[in-house]
């Protein structure tokens, strides 16, 4: 059990150093981040994207280039699509996106014949540090599936769970939150939350322990729960915190960061290889301990 980011950061450590692929990399956080990330000997960076505008940034961070292979593309779209392919071809790891749009990112994740495609689903799952928790706790999907479908949110919680084992958490604690903790036919996503239970019972889904629906208070507050009447072997230990939608998931991961005091990583999950997403309201250490977290997984 991981109960802080910094646990990773030295897992990450242990680890032979990682190559990662950089899309789009002349982006001033970004860069801070790989500079810290090889001071401490965790990635060895590959930079795809505009050579003149990577350097200049490199000047002014003091990041020394010497040794490091720099891939000159001035197309972000077109930086996204070689950084895929040197993860693809084995060249790098990880895959971090830079200074380009998400959409023109995943689509290079996507392509059929040229991504990195592991499954018909990719899904963000991000890693928070609470004060208020006693270890650290799951939360998908904040980034990228607007309403999902019932089989794609299997697709998640499957994702969601891999990065746990990946992280060597061999049975993690899944809770399935929505408004209530009871199941309402009118409420779908109560009803969706009870058949991935069902499903986890009967060992449709495997290697969890699913719960749901749960409020979030069931979810990690034991006597919450118990105050409700409330029996489950997830609350108050969730590992990971499955949301009915994107809206709920993102208005959690932003109120976690920025009024609960919490420190994050995230990365995306689906494809063949571990793929680094940060928000640009991210902080330096936030997509330092992204880039660990994936280093970690790999």
């Amino acid at each position: 059990m991981f109960t802080k980011l910094s646990e990773i950061l030295e897992a990450a450590k242990i680890k032979s150093t990682r190559r990662i692929a950089v899309a789009a990399a002349a982006d001033k956080p970004v860069l801070l981040a790989i500079k810290e990330a090889m001071r401490q000997n965790i990635v060895i960076p590959i930079l795809v994207g505009n050579i003149e505008e990577i350097i200049a940034i490199s000047k002014e961070i003091d990041l020394d280039l010497e040794g490091i292979e720099i891939v000159k593309e001035a197309n972000p779209n077109k930086a996204a699509v070689l950084a895929v392919a040197k993860v693809r071809n084995g060249e790098a790891d990880i895959l971090m996106k830079g200074l380009v749009s998400s959409g023109a990112f995943l689509k290079a994740i996507l392509d059929k014949e040229k991504g990195l495609r592991k499954s018909g689903t990719l899904s963000h799952v991000a890693f928070f540090e609470s004060p208020f928790y006693h270890k650290l706790l799951g939360l998908s999907d904040a980034a990228l599936n607007v309403e999902p479908e019932f089989n794609e949110k299997v697709a998640i919680l499957n994702n969601g769970v891999e990065a746990f084992h990946k992280l060597g958490i061999a049975i993690p604690k899944v809770a399935v939150i929505g408004a209530v903790e009871t199941v309402n036919a009118k409420m779908k996503p109560s009803v969706d939350a009870a058949l991935m239970t069902m499903m986890n019972q009967r060992n449709q889904i495997k290697a969890c322990i699913v719960d749901g629906p749960l409020a979030l208070d069931n979810a990690i507050s034991l006597e919450a729960a118990h105050h409700k009447g409330i029996d489950s072997p997830v609350a108050g230990e969730a590992d990971l915190i499955l949301c009915p939608d994107i809206y709920s998931a993102n208005i959690m991961y932003k109120t976690l960061n920025f009024l609960g005091g919490s420190t994050s990583a995230a990365v995306i999950m689906g494809a063949t290889a571990p793929v680094v997403l940060t928000s640009r309201s991210d902080t330096d250490q936030s997509k330092l301990m992204s880039i660990a977290l994936a280093a970690a997984m790999e």
